[in-house]
């Protein structure tokens, strides 16, 4: 069985056997897939402790867990994991049965094809990026409640893909005639996010790299995150956040 959620922040509690008490009946053969914001790797200079507590707990539970990047996700950790092959595709591994699925990468899961991509440029960064050495505008920006991050401490430069990254996703569709199954992705083609009408996030050029892949793609359904609401948009796409719902 496969099943997938939108946004965690590093908050679990949706796994928990009150919450999800299918898991009983699942085993490390089944997957539960995350579309970005994952958010168990953040703390600044390494794993924390709350963090080692709730990575251990996932590890723990009857399913494995398959995550993509987000926005909110601390890349200078993760991309410092170990990166292994993996069912036809690159990940970083993160535990034993708790994997990055990394960007432009291909999966088969169960006999079907995931193409999946992470990333997405932040919203709430209004205000601007600092730097960690502007101390005084950080303290005065904090107290003035303005909308701003931190760069490599709240923030980094690889939440939108390298050109490299987008190539290898090319890459990879080319060599299976632009046909899978799923695609897994945390934002969403630029067509699609105008239609979803959240005025707070703008096209990029990661967006508009969906769109090309939307037009030219043989696949059966598109699930992403990153907007917070949970909403079947069509027969073709699916917009998670707190729900858990099974491979359709």
């Amino acid at each position: 069985m496969i099943y997938l959620t939108g946004d965690c922040h590093s908050e679990f509690t949706r796994f928990s056997s009150d919450n999800f008490p299918i898991q009983k009946k699942l085993s490390k053969n089944d997957y539960i897939i995350i579309c970005g914001d994952f958010g168990g790797i953040w703390s600044y200079g390494g794993e924390s402790k709350q963090e080692k507590y709730w990575l251990d707990w996932l590890n723990s539970k009857s399913f494995t867990t398959l995550f993509i990047d987000g926005n909110h996700e601390n890349f200078t950790r993760l991309y410092n994991y170990p990166i292994q092959e993996w069912n036809g595709g690159k990940v970083h591994r993160i535990r034993d049965s708790i994997f990055h699925l990394m960007r432009g990468e291909i999966f088969t899961l169960d006999n079907k094809k995931f193409f999946t991509f992470g990333g997405a440029k932040s919203h709430d960064i209004q205000d601007g990026i600092l730097n960690m050495d502007e101390e005084e505008k950080i303290y005065l920006y904090r107290k003035q409640g303005a909308y701003f991050r931190i760069r490599d401490f709240s923030w980094w430069d690889l939440e939108l893909p390298t050109e490299a990254e987008m190539e290898n996703g090319l890459k990879n569709l080319e060599m299976v005639d632009y046909k899978v199954d799923y695609i897994i992705t945390h934002c969403c083609p630029t067509n699609l996010q105008n239609l979803i009408g959240k005025a707070n996030y703008k096209s990029d050029y990661l967006t508009d790299y969906f769109q090309k892949i939307a037009d030219k793609c043989d696949f059966e359904m598109w699930y992403f995150g990153h907007y917070h609401e949970n909403k079947v948009i069509d027969s073709k796409y699916t917009l998670l956040y707190g729900d858990i719902v099974p491979l359709k």
